[in-house]
């Protein structure tokens, strides 16, 4: 079986480590015999209709205005579309932002989103640095925060979780992330999924079932990836 990963603007969104995040997803996959396929898809390249589990990760203001224009029209719609038949999403900071209707800058012009999270971003004043720790359907997960976006969620959006440690969203509703259909997008650098193996293998099997057969894979030995988890978590703690 084959899985197909499709890694949206590796040169431009790739910023605090997200790469690890594709690395974690293709090495789970074909630890389990998979074969495993990182697809990238840069400025002007049409989406895959193979693609099973998407990764956006984050990038300077600077950054996000191109790509905020690559999006809109037919490519924007058709990872929607891929979303909504069942593809899964891992977005982080300035993709988790552009997920939603709009980016506002300090300066400058709002950058659209692609409307799939119903969420609104508006650059603050003050920069979230420092590690999190956020209660969620997958667990407790860990990770690191560096963003002076306040993204505020609106009615029809699910928060991934409630904060524990750090600031989350805004700094101010306890909300950290969202979700929609096999979709999470959040503020956790690190990279995330190396150290929340649970949530990597979460991306992987909704991928694979966007094609309607039921995935049950098969377990790993996650003793390192349970240290890193535990040890991740007791520095956030520890630290906050």
């Amino acid at each position: 079986m084959k899985l197909t990963i499709g890694w949206l603007y590796p040169s431009k969104m790739n910023i605090y480590g997200d790469r690890g995040n594709v690395l974690a997803l293709a090495q789970r996959a074909r630890w389990r015999g998979l074969d495993a396929e990182i697809a990238p898809i840069g400025l002007g390249d049409p989406v895959p209709r193979e693609v099973d589990v998407f990764f956006f990760g984050g990038g300077q203001d600077q950054e996000q205005v191109s790509v905020s224009r690559d999006l809109q029209g037919p490519k924007g719609q058709a990872v929607k579309d891929a979303v909504e038949g069942g593809a899964a999403m891992l977005a982080v900071c300035g993709g988790y932002q552009l997920l939603g209707h709009e980016y506002r800058p300090h300066d400058g012009e709002p950058l659209l989103g692609i409307g799939l999270f119903d969420l609104v971003t508006v650059a603050g004043r003050e920069r979230f640095i420092g590690n999190v720790v956020v209660d969620t359907d997958f667990g407790p997960l860990v990770g690191f925060e560096n963003h002076s976006g306040l993204t505020h969620l609106g009615p029809n959006a699910r928060p991934l979780g409630r904060v524990r440690v750090g600031r989350g969203n805004n700094g101010r509703d306890g909300t950290e992330g969202a979700r929609h259909r096999n979709a999470v997008g959040c503020y956790l650098h690190g990279s995330l999924l190396p150290k929340n193996p649970r949530l990597t293998d979460w991306l992987i099997a909704s991928g694979l079932g966007r094609r309607g057969d039921g995935v049950d894979l098969p377990p790993l030995n996650d003793a390192m990836e349970q240290a890193a988890h535990a040890a991740a978590m007791e520095r956030a703690v520890r630290t906050r």
